[in-house]
């Protein structure tokens, strides 16, 4: 009897240290995952604090917010090259090479244009742009591209206001290695260095993705808020002659519109808004850029309209405050006043530029001959209006006469 107690009494003892020895392993067990759980909590912070486009649940939006704060628009400026692009059709030849020498002569970065041209054209840009001097063909490169639509619309999108215009729409799906682009019309002409416009990309906020200038200063004689049959943005409308992208965005966001409330990208929006307005649009591809930033004018940068300074600027009077305290930046020449005598100040800028000879003195082959020749031009009220023509034009000139110097 004795026996059997002293037996169940060891057992029990054993059963007793056996338990304590299982909660003792237990507890050491349950120490270390805590203790693990810790270290990857107090790690983590630090992992989405160094890469912080990888964080899950964020916007597009918000990570390229995050991607530009750790790379600024600066600092990739400063190596990239300005990306220009230009769409050129019929006898628009000698008017875009002398659009393209206008940026090259005041510019004082490295260029890339993107030429967009009828195939007809492709040999005349060719021969013209690889027989400029040795030292000015060092300022830039070119790529020549065929004019494409999508193959479904292309005779209804090429024959779109001018021929070929539309083109300009397709750029962010054609160019899709393409980050920012700075679109003109071949009426343009720069008069001072193009990269002065290219630096307003450091000045779009998180939803900025095209800059653009206002169709008209002046309500009273504008034309969209008296004649528009469509949608338009703001009180007056933007001018598309001079239109920076970031194209990066406009491929990713989804745009408002007014055909269905589902947001659309942009390859599935332009055909509906072609189809809806077709009939009521007579500016063509302006008019349904106007229609985008109405129902999304959030993603719009407007810029002062001496960044695109027209006739209609100066046709009736003065009305373009910018550009009188300031001077004209970039000259748009539209209704084809380079090559008539209806505005003779503005044909007379374009000839000064397309003639002058690189490498020559420009005070005295291109800016002296210039103000001469505006003098003559004051019985129109542009030309009346000359001064602010020259006063930005006159700098560009002094330091590119020093870079002609330097180059000898």
């Amino acid at each position: 009897m004795r026996r059997c107690v002293r037996l169940v009494f060891a057992g029990v003892v054993l059963l007793f240290f056996s338990v304590l020895y299982v909660f003792n392993e237990l507890a050491s067990s349950l120490e270390a995952v805590e203790s693990q759980s810790g270290e990857r909590a107090a790690a983590a912070p630090q992992r989405l604090a160094g890469k912080p486009a990888e964080r899950s649940g964020l916007r597009w939006q918000d990570r390229y917010t995050l991607d530009k704060t750790e790379s600024s628009v600066s600092n990739v400026d400063s190596v990239e090259p300005v990306r220009l692009a230009v769409v050129a059709c019929g006898p628009r030849l000698e008017e875009t090479l002398t659009m393209l020498k206008s940026a090259v002569l005041f510019s004082n970065r490295a260029l890339h244009f993107h030429i967009f041209a009828e195939d007809e054209l492709h040999s005349g840009f060719k021969y013209s742009l690889e027989s400029w001097p040795v030292n000015v063909r060092s300022k830039f490169n070119y790529t020549t591209y065929p004019i494409t639509f999508p193959s479904d619309n292309a005779k209804e999108w090429k024959k779109l206001f001018k021929p070929c215009a539309s083109q300009r729409l397709f750029l962010p799906l054609i160019l899709p290695e393409v980050d920012s682009l700075l679109y003109v019309d071949t009426d343009i002409l720069f008069l001072q260095p193009v990269e002065e416009i290219w630096n307003f990309l450091s000045h779009f906020n998180s939803s900025h993705m095209a800059a653009m200038a206002p169709e008209h200063e002046e309500p009273r004689i504008a034309w969209y808020n008296r004649f528009a049959r469509h949608p338009y943005y703001g009180k007056t409308g933007v001018n598309s002659g001079v239109m920076l992208m970031n194209m990066t965005r406009i491929r990713a966001t989804h745009f408002k519109n007014g055909m269905t409330q589902v947001p659309l990208k942009w390859e599935d929006l332009l055909m509906p808004l072609l189809q809806k307005y077709k009939l009521n649009i007579t500016w063509g591809d302006q008019d349904l850029l106007n229609v985008i930033f109405h129902y999304n004018p959030e993603g719009l940068f407007v810029f002062p309209c001496h960044w695109n300074y027209r006739p209609d600027h100066c046709i009736y009077g003065s009305n373009c405050a910018a550009a009188e305290q300031h001077g004209v930046y970039i000259l748009h020449g539209n209704r084809g006043v380079y090559h008539d005598d209806k505005q003779p100040a503005f044909r007379a800028i374009y000839d000064a530029i397309h003639k002058y000879p690189f490498g020559d003195d420009p005070v005295r082959t291109l800016l002296q001959p210039l103000e001469e020749k505006l003098k003559s031009t004051t019985h129109t009220y542009c030309g009346r209006s000359s001064h602010i023509f020259t006063k930005k034009l006159r700098e560009s000139v002094k330091f590119l006469q020093k870079d002609n110097r330097n180059a000898r």
